[in-house]
């Protein structure tokens, strides 16, 4: 049983620098008043906050510091579980969560979430939700039990029954599952890997016995084939060859042929200029007996001579250009016999080039033959070793079936558990065993709070609701003050089935308002009759602004704001 005894705060929302502290286990009874804002749900909060991490109002965390001071937001609890004294703090500006066992602070070197799921599952041993089913009612965010959703109102009875291992133990079988198949997907591939590797490596082994020779012959034809092709190509390239030698012997004559040309037509430029200047000198001479320049009388003999002279001279020229014509046209069939001979050495390079290119080819091909032969030669040699490997082959793939169904058998195994462990199996009979009580509980309070009507709840959390003045009810069908009255019975069965359970059973109860929004006078008689006589080892804090009912109570507790800061009175 968790016995809260102490909780302080400072800098935590109105409350200013000084701590406010409540003693949680010296009265069974505590009414806390005070005026709107005066900070009297505060405890609310800070309790929330210390042991979650978070405020039971929709206060943003930012917003739980104080917003005067700004820093050094700090509360403590004091608590003993059966004879272990724990203390825990949890700050804001700085960030502070120490957890502290028998005065001693505990490894913090883990995550805050770390820390935070570690303290819930193996200290306080519940939620948020179920702490606020069992420990708050309020009447602002609270939300009842009857109004959560289905799979809510399942994780709150789960953990007040410590059945929600069986919920952690099922996330860890499907996990195992789902791992479990990826293997069996993984095996199933290999399988089918493995026996096409079989298949192949038989297929390969037939291969080798049977054909090897029939192949080592056709490959050997191949290659006889082919050398005689290469002979072939090699006596054509040398018969080229001759015929390339002779060509260049042959062109060794004419080598020279175009260079001469270009000689012969120099010296036939130069004939044919001087050609035209005596041309035009024995003209000149023979047209004019005075010269045009200066009208002087050119003397006859002069003019005769000259005359005769330039005849004598172009017919030289003449004659020595119709020789010069002739060595022209001599060079000139010479240099097309070079060119000539010069297209045959080319066209004979290139089928020489050709030959060789058809060798490689050939000489390449046998190359390959020839390792193929090896190849074949080495395998039919080394069969023994093709069988090795194909019986390696076979006890991988027995291998792999075996593991195939080990792993079939783990899914039928883990998939029985899962159904028992889904919540329809273990959890649906722990649960059925404690409905009776739960139901018998609940009418109970509600008798005691003069509401007889008989309420009960089935396996999956939906309520029945029979009243002899009353036909097809449920909870949404009652007035506010009647729903509060089952919100009322079901808070104080949760709390008796914690205490049966012992696991989450505390001494602290506190309700917030409860009185002052739906209860009638009458109904606030019953309830706090049966939280002074029925509800035993408790300390119930009640908030509220109702007044007269403080000598009802074993303690008075007042908050009001001094100063812009709340404090306890």
């Amino acid at each position: 049983m968790i016995t809260f005894k102490k909780i302080s705060w400072s800098n935590f929302l109105s409350t200013g620098q000084h701590p406010t502290t409540v003693n949680l286990d010296q009265n069974q009874t505590t009414l806390i008043v005070g005026s709107n804002g005066a900070g009297k749900s505060t405890i609310l909060d800070a309790l929330t906050f210390v042991l979650y991490g978070k405020s039971f109002r929709k206060i943003n965390k930012a917003q739980l510091i104080n917003s005067t001071n700004e820093k050094g937001c700090l509360v403590e609890i004091e608590f003993d579980l059966n004879s272990t004294r724990w203390k825990i703090q949890r700050g804001i500006k700085p960030n502070i969560f120490k957890i502290h066992r028998n005065d001693e602070e505990l490894d913090q070197s883990h995550s805050s979430n770390d820390q935070q799921k570690w303290l819930e599952q193996n200290v306080l041993k519940m939620n948020y939700k179920s702490f606020t089913q069992i420990v708050i009612l309020g009447s602002s965010t609270f939300v009842p039990f009857m109004q959560l959703p289905v799979s809510s109102r399942r994780e709150v009875v789960e953990d007040l029954l410590d059945i929600k291992i069986f919920s952690s133990m099922n996330d860890v079988i499907k996990g195992k599952i789902r791992s479990i198949r990826e293997e069996v997907k993984t095996l199933d591939l290999k399988k089918e890997s493995l026996m096409d590797k079989v298949e192949m490596q038989k297929n390969f082994i037939d291969k080798i016995e049977s054909q090897s020779k029939e192949d080592v012959d056709s490959k050997n034809q191949k290659i006889d084939s082919l050398n005689k092709e290469v002979e072939k190509c090699f006596s054509e390239s040398m018969e080229k060859e001759d015929i390339l030698s002779k060509l260049k012997e042959q062109l060794t004559e004419f080598e020279n042929a175009q260079e001469r040309l270009r000689e012969y037509g120099s010296i036939k430029g130069k004939l044919s200029q001087r050609i035209q200047t005596l041309v035009k000198e024995h003209k000149f001479f023979n047209d004019n007996t005075v010269c045009p320049t200066c009208d002087q009388n050119i003397e006859e003999s002069f003019r005769v001579n000259r005359i005769s002279d330039s005849q004598n001279k172009a017919e030289e020229l003449r004659e020595g250009f119709e020789k010069l014509q002739s060595a022209i046209k001599n060079e000139e069939l010479r240099e097309s016999q070079f060119k000539s001979l010069s297209n045959q050495i080319t066209k004979t390079l290139n089928d020489i080039s050709s030959f060789n290119v058809q060798i490689t080819g050939y000489q390449k091909q046998i190359r390959g033959l020839e390792s193929e032969i090896q190849t074949i030669t080495s395998q039919v040699e080394n069969r023994n070793i093709e069988h090795k490997k194909l019986e390696e082959l076979r006890d991988n793939l027995n291998k792999t079936y075996d593991d195939l169904v080990k792993s079939k058998d783990k899914i039928s195994y883990y998939d029985f558990i899962y159904s028992l462990l889904k919540d329809g199996g273990v959890k649906a009979k722990i649960i059925n065993k404690y409905l009776p009580l739960i139901n018998q509980q609940v009418n109970k309070y509600l008798q005691l709070m003069d509401f007889y009507i008989n309420f009960t709840l089935d396996n999956e959390f939906n309520e029945t609701v029979e009243s002899p003045i009353h036909e097809d009810f449920s909870y949404s069908s009652f007035s506010e003050g009647e729903k509060m009255r089952i919100d009322l019975a079901l808070l104080f069965t949760w709390r008796e089935i914690a205490r049966v359970k012992n696991s989450v059973n505390t001494n602290l109860l506190i309700m917030d308002e409860v009185f002052d929004s739906s209860l009638d006078g009458f109904g606030t008689d019953e309830f706090l009759k049966i939280i002074r006589y029925i509800i035993k080892d408790a300390n119930i804090f009640v908030i509220s602004h109702k007044s007269g009912m403080e000598d009802r109570f074993d303690e008075v507790v007042k908050f009001e704001k001094h100063k812009g800061f709340s404090r306890k009175v």
